[in-house]
Order: structure tokens, then C-alpha cells, then sequence
């Protein structure tokens, strides 16, 4: 079992920037070996691809944060993040960790992300 713990997420300015991150712990962990993805929700809305990064590296983003967002990892901390630049009030959602290996999905708790003045 894989457990997937976000945070940095918080109340922010529009034009601001957030780093959000996401630790994975678990026994038995190979945490290189996992696609990783940033998902968002906002109210009213379904969830939605933000950002993701491939076990080797490849990372793909969203038409609506292409330019703004950059995904990255560290598997020798067993941590994935989402910077996050230029934020506007439509990027307010809980965003979520998403951990993917043979077919299996986990999930992180979410973080709150809030743009406003």
C-alpha cells in the first residue's frame, strides 16, 4: 500500500506563485518506478488532468496551465511537486497526488488551493 500525504497549498493572490508537494511513503515503495499526476477539483466541477510526469521523466500539462505550472520529482526524496506560477482565481480547486503503477491508482487527501484578492 502506497500512501500519498500533499501540502503547500493555501490561500494565494492572483499573479501569485504556490509549491505544492506530495511525499509518498510505503512498505516496499520503488517510488521511481510510478507515473505521477496532479489532479484538480474545483466546486461544481469534475476532476481534471492538471499535470503529470512519467517514470522517466516525460511531463504533460493541461491546454489551461501549459506556460504556468511545472511538475518535477525527486525520487530520492520520494516527492513529486507542482510549482505553480501566474495564478489566477480560476485555478482555485483541491488538487490531488495521484500515484499510478500496474494499473493501480492511489490517491493523496488534497490541498486546498485558493486565488483571490
Amino acid at each position: 500500500q502506497v500512501q500519498l500525504v500533499e501540502s503547500g497549498g493555501g490561500l494565494v493572490q492572483p499573479g501569485g506563485s504556490l509549491r505544492l508537494s506530495c511525499a509518498a511513503t510505503g512498505t516496499g515503495l520503488i517510488f521511481k518506478l510510478y507515473a505521477m499526476r496532479w489532479y484538480r477539483q474545483a466546486p461544481g466541477k469534475q476532476r481534471e488532468l492538471a499535470a503529470a510526469i512519467t517514470s522517466g521523466g516525460t511531463t504533460n500539462y493541461v491546454d489551461s496551465v501549459k506556460g504556468r505550472f511545472t511538475i518535477s520529482r525527486d525520487n530520492a526524496k520520494n516527492t513529486v511537486y507542482l510549482q505553480m506560477n501566474s495564478l489566477k482565481p480560476e485555478d482555485t480547486a483541491v488538487y490531488y497526488c495521484s500515484g499510478v503503477i500496474a494499473g493501480l491508482n492511489f490517491w493523496g487527501q488534497g490541498t486546498q488551493v485558493t486565488v483571490s484578492l
